[in-house]
């Protein structure tokens, strides 16, 4: 029997959303440079599903009906072009290729073009949810040759979360690079909303607070208009121990690494002339923290005020008052960002359904998108997300507690 769609490229992300597609009912064909990888995945975690191991990429092609959808999880940049200069001669007019990494969405567009070229159908993929998200329901942002949609959406949308109201957490963004974009932007808004959990945390500590304080601090905080996946993995990761029983946020590397969409999303927002100051920040700082030795040797030189807080120096009303209001920017600069890249390049983006499609599975979902995506129903063409009734009255009324906690922050 003919596999229905062949995936390239077996590392944790590809793995999970070949074994999510076998769960939906699709026969998958799968294939990675390093064999051993791949003859692995079927004799274990495979063995049960409707996957189909193959040494050589040729065979994998071979295996697939028409026309062929083959899906690539490989690294972003010039691992993809190395895939695609092998598999693109094996294929015919009318077979679809799509990228479900994290893609310059230049290199997109691109590709797009390129393949075009050889009536080949190109679809650029953003897939949000990590490890998890992949195997049990990502949010699933697909773009590039819109003749290839027809053919892939039962399957993207088979695999897709589900929000509350039954739809699924997928749909066509555009054309070209509008599906990578969007993704791009998705990775930047994170990038400020763990930000401010960060610096919330750190002025929770300077209160005195413990670790288990804290935790339930977030927990609590994610049953109101704070509840979000970042929220609750918080205060998760906060009451977690390490295996020696220490809590492993005292343990871990103060290091954090970054793939480029947060970066991207930084510069692309200058050059639409978006003031995307709070995404940028935050991939400062993620720069600031990756050079840890240098941190070390300057901790020896220069110091700092005295970092402890008197239990009361600012109550912790305002400092979720100001997690709120700055996650709330974050988006806010996301979507002015997606309208002004629609805008400079045709590309019509649905704003309110791009927020609809990340109210599951992605890592950026959180309650108030269900007001996003109201708000957008309403006033598709409102300018900022802060000038919204729901959103301006919300981040006026805590604007107080807000600038209160800033101050107490960079005293």
């Amino acid at each position: 029997m003919a596999a229905d769609i062949g995936l390239i490229g077996l590392a944790v992300m590809g793995r999970n959303l070949v074994l999510n597609m076998a769960r939906n009912g699709f026969e998958v064909a799968v294939y990675n440079r390093t064999t051993s990888r791949m003859t692995e995945f079927i004799a274990q975690d495979a063995a049960d599903a409707s996957v189909t191991g193959h040494e050589e990429m040729s065979d994998l092609v071979e295996s697939l009906s028409t026309p062929r959808i083959v899906m690539l999880m490989v690294k972003a940049g010039g691992a993809v072009d190395a895939v695609l200069s092998e598999l693109v001669p094996l294929l015919d007019d009318g077979d679809i290729v799509i990228d479900g990494g994290n893609a310059d969405y230049l290199d997109t567009e691109r590709r797009c073009d390129e393949l075009a070229e050889q009536d080949i159908l190109f679809v650029g993929a953003g897939v949000s949810g990590g490890e998890e998200g992949a195997l049990n329901g990502p949010s699933i942002m697909p773009g590039g040759s819109p003749d290839a949609w027809p053919h892939v959406k039962p399957i993207l949308l088979a695999i897709a979360a589900v929000a509350d109201d039954g739809s699924p957490c997928c749909e066509w963004i555009g054309r070209g690079g509008a599906g990578h974009f969007v993704k791009m932007v998705h990775n930047g808004i994170e990038y400020g909303d763990m930000q401010v959990i960060s610096e919330a945390y750190a002025i929770m500590q300077a209160l005195g607070m413990s670790n288990t304080e804290m935790s339930t601090t977030f927990a609590d905080w994610n049953s109101g208009r704070l509840e979000s996946f970042l929220i609750e993995i918080t205060a998760e990761i906060l009451a977690t121990e390490s295996p020696d029983g220490e809590a492993v946020i005292d343990v871990i590397l103060d290091s954090a690494g970054q793939k480029g969409t947060g970066r991207w999303t930084a510069m692309y927002g200058f050059e639409l002339g978006q003031p995307v100051s709070m995404i940028a920040e935050a991939v400062i700082a993620r720069v600031v923290s990756a050079l840890i030795d240098e941190r070390h040797d300057a901790s020896t030189i220069l110091s700092g005020p005295d970092r402890t807080l008197d239990i009361d120096a600012v109550p912790l009303g305002d400092i979720s008052d100001a997690l709120y209001a700055s996650k709330v920017v974050s988006y806010a600069q996301g979507f002015a960002m997606l309208a002004a890249a629609s805008d400079e390049n045709d590309w019509d983006l649905d704003l309110g359904g791009i927020a609809a499609i990340w109210r599951a599975g992605c890592i950026i979902r959180a309650t108030f998108l269900d007001d996003i995506t109201s708000v957008f129903a309403d006033s598709p063409n409102i300018a900022n997300l802060l000038l919204a009734d729901t959103f301006a009255e919300a981040v006026q009324a805590a604007q107080s507690g807000w600038r209160r906690t800033v101050g107490v922050g960079i005293a």
